[in-house]
């Protein structure tokens, strides 16, 4: 097991926002400026994010940015910032949409999923992620494309990605805790095992 991995086994939705929660009550505490927090997109976290905005948290001070998104209007039903907006803007969060333009901020917490392709964001294996990519943000095509979301993206990069103070996954599925669990034990070399190997002293909690 790689150090400063702590795996959390059955945690319902609602303790996972607890625990956001906590981490973000203490983000807030350490700071009088903006929070950022890195959010994934896919039917995984929404039901998580909907117990989170319960919790009476500074939400005027939490900015949210997706890991990752797909090149659609925001009024389309695929498009993460808008789901993010939906769910986040009624209780005073502010949700920045991801530019190649705009570097993104130091995150007090990324939150990732994770394919059974090992990808993270929209970091697929096609795309050969880098840990030293000078970029931050990458307007990408995946291969092959999703079919439940068959678009361009664009999507934060390891470096940005690991510009955080925390990191968190939910993974549910034995065919994904077998590729996470595989990566590290370094058996492999997908997006997901890059980003775990480069993390640094990044901590990461990890809901299984």
């Amino acid at each position: 097991m790689m150090p400063d991995i702590a795996l959390v086994a059955g945690a319902p939705d609602a303790a996972i926002a607890d625990w956001i929660a906590e981490q973000l009550a203490s983000a807030l505490a350490g700071t009088e400026g903006p929070v950022a927090i890195a959010l994934p997109g896919g039917s995984t976290p929404f039901p998580i994010l909907a117990e989170l905005v319960k919790h009476p948290l500074g939400w005027d001070r939490v900015v949210a940015y997706p890991g990752d998104d797909r090149l659609v209007p925001e009024d389309h039903p695929a498009s993460n910032s808008g789901k993010l907006r939906a769910l986040l803007e009624p209780v005073g969060a502010q949700v920045m949409a991801l530019d190649c333009d705009t570097a993104p901020p130091h995150f007090a917490l990324v939150w990732l999923g994770m394919g059974a392709d090992g990808h993270i964001a929209s970091l697929f294996p096609n795309t050969d992620p880098q840990a030293d990519d000078p970029a931050l943000v990458r307007r990408l095509t995946p291969d092959p494309l999703p079919p439940e979301a068959p678009f361009d993206r664009i999507t934060l990069t390891i470096p940005a990605l690991l510009a955080c103070d925390a990191m968190m996954f939910v993974i549910r599925g034995a065919d994904k805790r077998a590729v996470f669990d595989g990566a590290l034990a370094d058996a492999h070399d997908l997006p997901v095992a890059r980003l775990l190997a480069a993390r640094g002293d990044v901590p990461v909690t990890c809901f299984v």
